[in-house]
């Protein structure tokens, strides 16, 4: 998962129209790319944290408005940028801006949607954690400037914080909160005070005597508003959520429609994952039969085994790998080791091309914690050449012995490799690190979320298809694990939100069903509270990219290679894989949902 990704619930912004002809007409393409270039510069507009988040860094020193007035101001940009999108015939459109076209619509009325549909801002506190950490961890995490422009831009923000929190409470209609979205408020909102503590405080010492008095007056007032909002989350908020954690079928569908930009409906995912669950599960019984084997050579299987005998092989096999676990501490040291490993069997086996952009393995903030174990953070597409975050998320101190060695069975150390290669190389970090060359800025600010997690799937599935650490069973067992994974995401996605599944259902079935140990499945189960849709999108981009791949190689015959397909792929941005795919093929350029 990519930290963007987990923050486009917070702050989403807006794109596209349509197009698939064939009569490009230079004027119309260089007004078009006129006003896709407006609506990039705009979008300090719609959310200046946003803007620092994607490398445009004119607003750095202003902190959001999210009051009933900046969401009418939004909305007024929306509908404005929507109409002159209309005004383009997109049959006179080359075929690259036509996909730039449908992307900017998508999400244009996707943001209109979600403003005044879904509404989040209504009820989601952590639609505003998420920004007032994102606003200081963003200007300070990456030297994109001096640190002491970067600190006087924090300071300008850090003094904006009191307002800021005090629009959230009034913005926020208790009795629609979940309760569990409070819960996890409440856990991440200190995190700020960390960042504050950790990357600010030690770097003041670059600012003159005055800046720094300014400096540290805004740290103590910010300290106080934290510190108000964070009474607020637990003693007037928490009592009074009275919300439903799921969205139901209206909200679900056209939120999963406009996320995934795919032709698969709801229920046509979830009947294609209940079939791959099948599939998956069955071929992991092939491989725990010979890793059984190795231990007990003289096993003779039943031709027609039952589902619970299938279960216990599994089940031990498995048991081989978790035996291989990292020490509590030793999880980031191992990831470090393991991209290495992954880079250098990308480069021997010449299957896509390895950029050199920098990429460092930190631990999770703070403020990110609770949602899910690791994520890419990648620079913004706007600043060139700053480092990408593979960060992970520490163990946390509360948890019993128990519970921690429930986790490191599932995050054992073939785990962390399947986990190295979906977030590193050649997952998140390299796909992002090529697509972001592509040189329309509007398609590297408004990626596809089906094609990142997709491809990252996509990765984990080729490097062993490849012959990754010599075929080793074990690793190929947990790989099919990892796959299951998103199996069950995409169930679970619409189950919980639409059909009312309940936490023991869907536990048992990440559980028993999936092979996921206790703490993975219960972190899911709220993770999926938390989010509606953006489960879905690794199962739905990974079979978009296998039947793209397959499609290819058909059309390509005897000139298919790994590096030519997956270099090309990797060379028109991250937009929805149909896009790719007619892109590469030279097909008619499909039309948005």
């Amino acid at each position: 998962m990519t930290r963007i990704t987990a923050l486009r619930f917070v702050l989403a912004i807006v794109p596209l129209a349509a197009a698939s002809a064939t009569i490009a007409d230079t004027a119309t393409d260089a007004a078009f790319e006129n006003l896709a270039d407006e609506y990039v510069s705009d979008l300090s507009n719609f959310s200046p944290v946003f803007a620092t988040l994607i490398g445009d860094h004119s607003a750095d020193d202003r902190l959001d408005d999210v009051d009933a007035t900046a969401r009418a101001q939004t909305r007024q940009l929306l509908n404005e940028y929507i109409a002159a999108l209309r005004g383009f015939d997109r049959d006179h459109l080359s075929r690259a801006n036509q996909v730039d076209a449908e992307i900017l619509r998508n999400r244009l009325e996707s943001d209109l949607w979600s403003m005044d549909e879904l509404q989040e801002w209504a009820w989601n506190p952590l639609y505003y954690v998420n920004i007032s950490g994102s606003a200081i961890y963003s200007l300070v995490a990456r030297d994109f400037a001096p640190i002491e422009t970067r600190l006087i831009n924090a300071t300008s923000r850090l003094e904006q914080m009191s307002r800021f929190l005090e629009q959230a409470r009034r913005s926020i209609e208790p009795d629609r909160v979940p309760k569990i979205h409070v819960e996890t408020a409440i856990q991440q909102n200190p995190g700020l005070v960390s960042i504050i503590e950790t990357m600010i405080v030690p770097e003041m010492g670059v600012l003159s005597a005055t800046q720094q008095d300014r400096l540290n007056a805004a740290i103590e007032a910010a300290k106080d508003a934290i510190a108000d909002h964070q009474t607020w989350l637990e003693e007037e908020l928490l009592p009074r959520a009275a919300g439903d954690f799921r969205i139901g079928a209206e909200l679900y569908d056209t939120k999963l429609a406009f996320a995934l930009d795919s032709p698969l409906s709801r229920k046509e995912i979830t009947a294609r994952a209940e079939q791959e669950y099948e599939s998956v599960r069955n071929e992991m019984y092939n491989v725990a039969k010979t890793v059984y084997l190795g231990k007990h050579p003289y096993t003779a299987f039943p031709d027609d085994p039952d589902e619970s005998h299938k279960q216990a092989i599994i089940r031990a096999a498995l048991e081989e790998a978790y035996q291989q676990v990292p020490p509590r501490d030793g999880i980031v040291a191992i990831a470090k080791k393991q991209l290495q490993q992954a880079i250098d069997f990308v480069i021997e086996r010449n299957i896509v091309t390895m950029p050199d952009d920098p990429v460092e393995i930190i631990i999770m903030p703070e403020f990110q914690r609770g949602v899910t174990v690791a994520y890419l953070d990648p620079p913004g597409p706007l600043d060139r050449g700053q480092p990408a975050f593979y960060a992970v998320a520490p163990l946390p101190t509360d948890w019993t012995e128990k519970q921690v060695q429930s986790f490191l069975r599932e995050y054992n150390l073939y785990s962390i490799q399947d986990l190295t290669i979906h977030e590193g190389v050649p997952g998140h970090f390299l796909q992002i690190s090529l697509s972001n060359r592509y040189p329309s800025a509007l398609r590297s600010v408004l990626w596809s979320g089906p094609f990142v997690e997709g491809w990252g799937v996509y990765a984990e599935q080729m490097m062993i298809a490849e012959g990754y650490l010599n075929h080793d069973p074990l690793m190929k067992l947990i790989n099919l694990k990892w796959y299951l994974r998103s199996v069950t995401n995409a169930i679970i996605d619409s189950a919980i939100h639409v059909d009312g599944m309940a936490r023991d259902a869907a536990m048992n079935l990440m559980i028993e069903g999936g092979f996921q140990e206790e703490r993975e499945a219960a972190g899911k189960w709220v993770r999926a509270q938390l989010s509606s849709a953006q489960l879905s999108t690794y199962f739905v981009g990974y079979q978009e990219h296998i039947a793209m791949r397959r499609a290819v190689e058909e059309a390509w015959g005897d000139e298919f290679t790994l590096r030519r397909y997956h270099d090309q792929a990797l060379s028109y941005g991250s937009p929805p894989v149909k896009y790719v795919r007619a892109l590469m093929l030279n097909q008619e350029i499909p039309r948005s949902n």
